[in-house]
């Protein structure tokens, strides 16, 4: 199986430390994949949650590209509604002109956040439909014509994705002919019939082929049981922010001591049945057979656990596991 290997990052905020330390760690996980020889480094654009840095999607993305020489880095992704298409022209061409041929920009549909926030965000109650997203797409694609007058986004365009986890963006990136990614990791049932949906509706445009990515949560450690022990503290957040109280990512322990109920224990073990969580044997078959049934040819990585170390090991395992796949220098 030869497909590209890629990391998705949200610069978690664990319970104990702070968004500054997440920020950092983002930087040292960008190199440590750099080094590994993932081929891309995505951040998420999220708002008003605690446990999550990375809401200033560009700037972080400059950061990143900054402290690199070599792998691909960009947005997974801009939610174009709560932003002006020029100003994220401006900011993408920007990013192009100063690291030309390493940058992507992958846009999404969803707010990103809360009702409240989206407001914050857009200003104006009108502006909160996303049904206006297509022709978003278009005007924004434009601002990077050559003959645009929109400095420096002109003759700078960088790759556009289109996300999702739904078939709405799934048609409308084969329509336009763009690549596109969909969000495995919290939408593990629409996952194969948006791919369908995806390569049925293509037709060529900025691709001549069809060319997609999933997002997948990875948490891989030595054995199967320290994977899983791993892996609790991002369920545990999840669970809470389904029930309106989102925060920091929680320790092992404390994840370990939650008096869950059990409906709460059956909304955790769903979160971790679509996720891949184990040791190298383990994990190395419930990949293969997860790109087997999609048919991707990428898969991008998030590995969200407590501590940083823990955290570079999970990538270094998988590229160990799928050293033919990774371009390592």
């Amino acid at each position: 199986m030869t497909v590209r290997f890629s990391v998705l990052d949200l610069a978690p905020v664990v319970t104990g430390s702070t968004s500054g330390q997440a920020l950092r760690n983002t930087l040292d996980l960008a190199r440590h994949a750099e080094r590994l020889g993932y081929h891309r480094y995505w951040l998420a654009e999220h708002h008003a949650m605690p446990g999550i840095a990375s809401s200033a999607t560009a700037v972080l993305i400059g950061q990143v590209a900054a402290a690199t020489a070599r792998i691909r880095v960009g947005s997974g992704g801009v939610m174009l509604p709560n932003h002006a298409p020029m100003v994220v022209a401006e900011q993408f061409g920007t990013l192009e002109a100063l690291y030309p041929g390493r940058i992507d920009l992958g846009l999404g549909r969803a707010p990103g956040t809360d009702q409240a926030t989206a407001l914050a965000l857009r200003r104006s109650p009108e502006a909160l439909s996303v049904d206006d997203f297509p022709e978003q797409v278009v005007e924004l694609r434009g601002y990077f014509a050559a003959d645009s007058k929109v400095t420096p986004a002109a003759g700078n365009g960088p790759p556009v994705w289109l996300l999702g986890s739904s078939g709405y963006s799934a048609r409308l990136a084969g329509l336009l002919g763009l690549p596109f990614a969909f969000a495995h990791h919290f939408s593990a049932e629409n996952t194969v019939p948006a791919l369908n949906l995806y390569r049925e509706s293509f037709r060529p445009g900025a691709l001549d082929e069809p060319y997609s990515m999933i997002g997948v949560s990875v948490t891989a450690s030595e054995t199967d049981e320290r994977a899983r022990e791993l892996a609790a503290p991002q369920a545990l957040s999840f669970l809470r922010l389904r029930q309106g109280r989102p925060g920091l990512l929680p320790t092992p322990e404390e994840a370990a001591s939650h008096p869950y109920t059990p409906l709460e224990r059956q909304m955790i073990d769903a979160r971790l049945a679509d996720q891949v969580v184990g040791g190298p044997d383990a994990v190395r078959k419930q990949l293969d057979d997860l790109v087997g049934r999609t048919g991707v040819d990428e898969v991008m990585v998030i590995t969200q656990v407590f501590d940083h170390a823990d955290r570079l090991r999970s990538y270094d395992i998988l590229a160990d596991l799928y050293r033919e796949s990774l371009g390592a220098a």
